[in-house]
């Protein structure tokens, strides 16, 4: 009589990989798929971090404590007129006070939502130059001020539109020159001798100067700006042509 087979044991047998000799009974390595998995699953947690990480550089790099962490030193005193109070007096960028901050355009657009990329679009040759002379100790304190110019050039912007364009001051010469007709024979907005650039008088981390009064001295300076003879004893005659 031929031996039963026991059907618990025959199904034991059949799907338990030991008893059947698989490759794990005979002391093998894993199969080599879960290990891919593995590296799979680790490779995509990796690259969500990066990602993740990347994202979050890229949107601090936007925000002006940035410019103060990462340059430190020199763009220190940049970012202290940028978070003035507008409602108590303020120092600049060379820690003279400023009785009132609104004229300082980096304080009064800061309140506005206004960031420093708004304004500064910083070339990749500039970068590379600040960051060397910042390793080196070899720079200015605090970093000379772009003008309007270099400003407007690094930007790619037309002559004028760093402040007049469709998102800020949508306005042309000619309705600057409008709109204030009633400063009278010493406007700087009437090109009679020359075109001035916005930040001739407009600054934007320091006191704002009413430039015709190099000449006139009689010419009104609005309140809280600085004549050009105030803002030369202030600051320096070399440091006064920054914008």
């Amino acid at each position: 009589m031929s031996e039963e087979k026991n059907p618990t044991t025959a199904s034991a047998t059949e799907h338990d990989p030991v008893i059947a000799g698989t490759p794990e009974a005979a002391g093998a390595s894993p199969a080599p798929q879960r290990h891919g998995r593995r590296t799979a699953v680790v490779a995509a947690v990796v690259a969500a971090i990066l990602v993740v990480a990347g994202v979050g550089m890229w949107v601090w790099h936007e925000q002006p404590s940035f410019c103060g962490a990462i340059c430190h030193t020199p763009m220190d005193n940049y970012l202290t007129t940028y978070e003035s109070d507008l409602n108590s007096p303020a120092t600049d960028k060379w820690g003279n006070e400023v009785a009132d901050p609104h004229t300082m355009l980096a304080a009064y657009h800061g309140k506005l939502g206004n960031d420093c990329m708004d304004c500064h679009v910083p070339t990749l040759s500039e970068q590379i130059g600040e960051g060397v002379a910042w390793v080196a100790g070899n720079y200015n304190f605090p970093l000379v001020e772009r003008t309007a110019s270099e400003l407007t050039k690094a930007s790619g912007r037309d002559t004028d539109e760093l402040c007049l364009n469709e998102a800020c001051h949508n306005l042309t010469r000619d309705d600057l020159y409008e709109k204030t007709a009633d400063m009278g024979t010493y406007n700087p907005h009437w090109a009679h001798h020359e075109e001035l650039e916005c930040t001739t008088c407009h600054k934007a981390h320091r006191a704002s100067v009413m430039y015709c009064t190099q000449c006139h001295a009689q010419a009104e300076v609005p309140e809280g700006w600085l004549s050009m003879g105030e803002s030369n004893n202030l600051t320096g005659v070399k440091a006064s042509a920054e914008s």
